[in-house]
This record gives C-alpha cells, structure tokens and sequence, in this order.
C-alpha cells in the first residue's frame, strides 16, 4: 500500500508539465547602447507592438561588419534561432535570402550551377559580386578622391617651381660667382636640382605625417558618429608611392627649369644685377 501511494505521488509529480527556459537571443551593439541592454537581460520580442511575442534572454552582443551599403542605415540588428524566427515572422517556411558555405572555389561554382538549374524564383550569387556591385559608389567616390589629390600634388608642384626660382634668383650672386670661378653649369643645375629634391622630399614626408593624422580624426569622428569600425579614410601604401613620386618628380622638374632659367644669365650680369635692370625696362616699354 505505501509503495503505492509513493508511485501515485511520483507520477502526479511528473505528469506537471516543466517550463521552458527562455530562449536566448544576440543582439548588436548599437541597439544595446541605445536601449540600455546588456547580457543576461530579459526582454519581450514580437512582430508588432503590442502584439504576441516570447519572452527571450540577450545572451551576447555582436558588433557590426566594416560594410559600406549599412553605413548609412539606421537599423538594428538582432539574431534568432531559425525556428523562433519563423514562429515569431509567421513566414514558416519560406525565405527572402540564405547563405551557403563552400569550402573551395569549384565547390562554389558547381553549387551556383546545381541551385540556379532547379531554384525557381531566385537566383544564386556569389558573396563577392553581391559585395562589389553594392560597393560600386563608394569605388567612383575613391577615384574622384585620387583625382583630387594629384590636382592638388600637380598645384603644389607649381608653387614649389615659384618658390624654387625666387630662393635661386636671391642667390644670384653667388650662383654667378661660382660660374666666374670655373664651375660648370651642368654642376650649378645639379645643385639646384638636389635642393629640390630635398625641399621635395621634406615636402613629402610632412604631407604623409599630416594625411596619417588627419585619417586618424575623420576615421574617430564618423566611426563615433554611424558606429561601425569600417574605416572612412585610409592612407595606404600606393597612395604615399604615388604622392612621394609625384612630388619628386616634380621637385626635380621645377629644381631644373629654376636652374636651367638662371644659367642663361650671363655672370656679369647676375653679378651686377643688369639683368633686373633689362627685365624692367622691358616691362615699361
């Protein structure tokens, strides 16, 4: 008789339905800095407002990806378990996008070929051209910018050719004593030209240390601002070769034509300074 009230209690014990632990859910940083969330919280999911929903617990908190095509969007993201979504959108079965992982690049396209042959409705892409034909904006935006800064290296070059003939022709006299003195002017040229390269040279290397500093502010600034870690200005190793060499080349160029324009000069004349005197009568007359 004991034994069995003890097996009546035992099956009465059991036949009490257990509940369900909460099921959890990640959701992305954005959404949790502006809501307040962090891990281990509580919160009430539905379609709609109001409407019915399943309580879930925040078990991790994701960080978004450096993707150009969401850096203007202001949506949160949360992550489910396929089923709970499905129960949560009322879609059941069906789908707008899914991914598949290959592990080779023949893999991917004997997959591509097997999906878009039987799918009807959709087509099969690969991530990347998804990628590049998104990021096709921001490529015209990266050009227009390169083309920006080689007018702007080309409008330095120029005033570094004003700088390069006013800083030869105060040392005219000196330029103009060395030629006396036997120097050639093929030596004189060089000199100038090595000035050049220098001026050029330090020229470059402040330019590089103020655009490294500079995508450092922009890229604080705008990550701050549409919180993503994608990087909004990057200083990259083509971009200094091709400023560096631009510059070099066109220190050399200006450094030449500086010192090719003061040889010309008779000596005496830069020594005694007629050649300021003929330039100013030209310019009257």
């Amino acid at each position: 008789m004991t034994a069995l009230l003890a097996f009546l209690f035992i099956q009465a014990i059991d036949s009490i339905p257990p509940r369900s632990a909460p099921r959890s859910i990640a959701i992305d940083e954005r959404l949790a800095a502006d809501a307040g969330l962090k891990v281990g919280d509580r919160i009430f999911v539905s379609a709609a407002p109001g409407g019915a929903g399943d309580t879930v617990i925040i078990a991790a908190i994701t960080r978004g990806r450096a993707d150009p095509s969401e850096v203007a969007r202001s949506e949160y993201r949360v992550r489910m378990h396929l089923d709970q979504l499905q129960t949560l959108t009322g879609y059941a079965d069906r789908v707008d996008r899914f991914a598949i992982g290959t592990r080779s690049e023949p893999a991917t396209d004997s997959a591509l070929r097997a999906i878009n042959s039987v799918a009807f409705g959709f087509r099969a892409h690969r991530s990347r051209d998804i990628a590049v034909e998104t990021s096709r904006t921001f490529v015209v935006v990266s050009r227009f910018h390169r083309a920006i800064g080689v007018i702007t290296i080309v409008a330095s070059a120029i005033f570094l050719l004003c700088i390069m003939l006013l800083k030869v022709d105060e040392r005219r006299r000196d330029i103009a004593a060395l030629r006396l003195l036997g120097i050639s002017n093929r030596s004189i040229i060089r000199g100038v030209m090595i000035e050049a390269a220098l001026v050029s040279s330090l020229g470059s290397a402040m330019g590089v240390g103020l655009g490294w500093v500079a995508s450092l502010i922009i890229n604080w600034h705008y990550r701050g601002v549409y919180r993503t870690p994608l990087a909004f200005a990057v200083i990259t190793p083509s971009i200094v070769g091709l400023a560096v060499a631009l510059s070099l080349v066109l220190g050399l160029g200006a450094g030449l034509l500086a010192g090719r324009r003061l040889v010309r000069q008779p000596p005496l004349d830069l020594l005694t300074g007629r050649h300021e005197r003929r330039r100013a009568v030209t310019a009257t007359a």
